[in-house]
């Protein structure tokens, strides 16, 4: 551009202003990055299930809300459906609330539908033939530094035992692992025998939390879980079938509305950003009354003015808008890597980019369209006069 280094001049005329202004505008973008990568992860979980292979079946109603173990033969015999499994979510904490993983109790053959999670025969077998066995991942067992044959104590927050005891004694009998090390957050799980949970839990009995089936042809997951879902239909356990991605996300969403819930975190700090950068642009054209008096004496237009002040306005957003959605882009790398498929997250992608400098132009061009039609309209004699 012809006087960008005008622009530039005018930008960094104050550099300790400027400085934490653009921290300010990095920081918005950032918190930006991140909760739109969620937000954009919740809005497509389960809209295109085709080419996936394991498919989770719940209560359409809830999650918290248990199917009937009756569902397991008929899903078992639908049309496209490899194996399938079950489990339920169990809740216990070890030792210390603080000490809080994820436990389930899982059917004998659950493991065998996730051939990632590598775990030898000896301890499959064990599993399938210890009442009180329980196989934890790697990772979990580093943590508490467990090793094959100890006993676990979980003290439950939901199922108490039969005899009204909240303590459930597992005996380790499997210790697993990933075998992609970008996912080892899946190894921070403990499963346990389902048929000592049912056996032993005061209510519930016969209920399940979930079913997990394996499809023949991942390009037809589509029609299986409809088929899945057809069968509970006009019932009283009626059942939604969805990708493993999208269940996460539909557990997740229990606890609100995520995307009412980042809308309006994001409103309320472009709202802010607002009235910061507004200031500062507003105090920036104000101390530069005599120099905008100036250029306009040498030439320039009452139009090049408004537009040498709004493209300041705006480059000032974006040059902090673009570094924020550069380390909100690294941060759910990280985070991605470091959580796996736990929490669910997309890549801070081109649709986001987009997204991000359409509000940066908006942002930059409403806080500096008043300071603009100011240095627009001034008079030169007036602004020399200092009035």
């Amino acid at each position: 551009m012809k006087y960008l280094h005008l622009i530039l001049s005018a930008l960094f005329r104050r550099k300790t202003r400027t400085i934490f202004t653009l921290l300010s505008v990095l920081a918005a973008f950032l918190l930006f990055g991140l909760l739109d990568s969620v937000r954009s992860a919740f809005a497509s979980a389960g809209h295109d299930i085709a080419g996936v292979d394991r498919l989770v079946t719940v209560s359409k109603i809830s999650f918290t809300l248990s199917l009937p173990k009756s569902l397991l033969e008929r899903i078992g015999s639908t049309p496209g459906v490899a194996a399938v499994s079950y489990a339920n979510w169990f809740g216990g904490i070890y030792q210390d609330p603080k000490n809080f993983f994820a436990n389930e109790a899982v059917a004998a053959n659950f493991l065998d539908l996730y051939p990632e999670w590598q775990l030898s025969a000896a301890e499959r077998e064990a599993f399938r033939n210890t009442r009180t066995g329980a196989v934890v991942g790697e990772r979990l067992a580093e943590k508490y530094h467990w090793k094959l044959g100890d006993k676990i104590p979980l003290q439950a927050t939901i199922f108490p035992q039969k005899g009204g005891s909240n303590t459930w004694t597992l005996d380790l009998v499997g210790i697993f692992h990933e075998s992609d090390p970008k996912q080892r957050d899946q190894e921070d799980v403990l499963f346990f025998n389902w048929d000592y949970f049912d056996e032993a839990r005061a209510f519930g009995t016969g209920n399940v939390g979930w079913y997990v089936s394996r499809v023949t042809d991942r390009t037809q997951a589509g029609r299986v879980a409809a088929a899945i879902d057809a069968l509970s239909l006009n019932s009283d356990h009626e059942t939604k079938t969805q990708t493993e991605q999208a269940f996460q996300a539909s557990f997740v969403s229990q606890f609100g509305d995520i995307g009412m819930i980042v809308g309006s975190i994001m409103g309320a700090v472009f709202f802010t950003l607002i009235l910061l950068t507004g200031n500062t642009m507003a105090q920036a054209v104000r101390e530069r009354i005599p120099e905008l008096a100036v250029l306009k004496t040498i030439g320039f237009s009452n139009r090049a003015v408004l537009l040498l002040v709004l493209t300041e306005s705006v480059l000032l957003i974006v040059l902090g808008g673009a570094v924020g959605l550069v380390l909100a882009g690294i941060a759910v790398s990280a985070l991605t890597a470091q959580l796996g498929g736990s929490l669910p997250l997309l890549p801070v992608g081109v649709a986001i980019w987009l997204r991000g400098l359409a509000f940066m132009v908006m942002i930059g061009l409403a806080v500096g369209s008043l300071p603009a039609r100011r240095g627009m309209r001034l008079r030169i004699v007036d602004a020399l006069a200092g009035r």
